[in-house]
């Protein structure tokens, strides 16, 4: 695998930290795909890599970057949000779509997916998308968090330790993951969707995965990762879901052709 560093600016302006994962050197990609990253990780995460290791030798090009505020990301963290994290994947479709090709797959997760869930219907080159352990109710985060509106009546904004880290979350960031309804996205869809999750997630539960997967029209697949963790710590595990998304993937965009992504 060949990875280029780059940069890319969103909707805003602000410029995004990326790696754009190639092929070996004689082989150019077939498709290209984003992948969104959990909340507060960035695209370094190794399972992030080897995911897109595995599809870079089915010929996939990947594009991983940081969301707004995160990981070699310019901006500021405690102004985003789900709806801005999506406007992060059109701004990285558009970059794609003028410097290689416009995505065919959009991967997600954790949060990520709910991002690309999000984002899809206005990125017309996807044609396949992937949760993976994402949750079907983005107010799941603020119950990980221990935060609510209410609890942070009279407050704007509340700092959080998570994995050692020290984040700003604001109000209205709350406000808008509890007032955010998934189903209308997933079932709106119009794309081939992917559900992974693992049965053993402690972080976010497998009902999770039921609810977007029951929500959504076909076609539509269910893999599990069983035994994976969450964060897919053990690489056995992130290879696996980087060939299975890579196999399923490849069956949907060759039939849209180039101009599907």
């Amino acid at each position: 695998m060949r990875t280029q560093p780059l940069t890319f600016e969103n909707e805003q302006g602000i410029t995004l930290g990326a790696d754009l994962d190639l092929p070996g050197p004689e082989r150019e990609p077939e498709h290209y795909a984003l992948f969104a990253h959990c909340f507060t990780c960035n695209r370094t995460y190794r399972a992030f890599r080897q995911i897109s290791e595995a599809l870079t030798a089915r010929g996939f090009g990947v594009l991983r970057f940081d969301f707004t505020g995160l990981g070699e990301s310019e901006g500021d963290f405690s102004e985003t949000g789900l709806s801005s994290n999506a406007g992060d994947l059109r701004a990285a479709a558009g970059f794609l779509k003028r410097t290689r090709r416009a995505p065919g797959l959009l991967i997600g997760h954790s949060l990520g997916g709910g991002a690309v869930l999000q984002a899809a219907q206005d990125i017309p080159s996807s044609r396949a998308v992937v949760t993976i352990a994402a949750p079907s109710d983005p107010g799941h985060v603020n119950k990980l968090l221990g935060l609510s509106s209410r609890d942070m009546a009279g407050e704007e904004q509340r700092t959080v330790t998570i994995a050692g880290r020290s984040f700003t979350i604001k109000k209205r960031f709350v406000e808008e993951l509890e007032k955010t309804r998934m189903e209308g996205a997933i079932r709106g869809l119009g794309r081939s969707l992917l559900v992974m999750h693992s049965p053993r997630d402690r972080v976010v539960g497998i009902d999770n995965a039921a609810a977007i997967f029951q929500a959504a029209l076909h076609p539509k697949s269910f893999v599990s990762l069983d035994p994976a963790d969450h964060l897919l710590s053990d690489p056995a595990d992130s290879r696996y879901a980087g060939a299975v998304i890579g196999v399923w993937a490849s069956r949907y965009l060759e039939r849209a052709g180039p101009d599907g992504g």
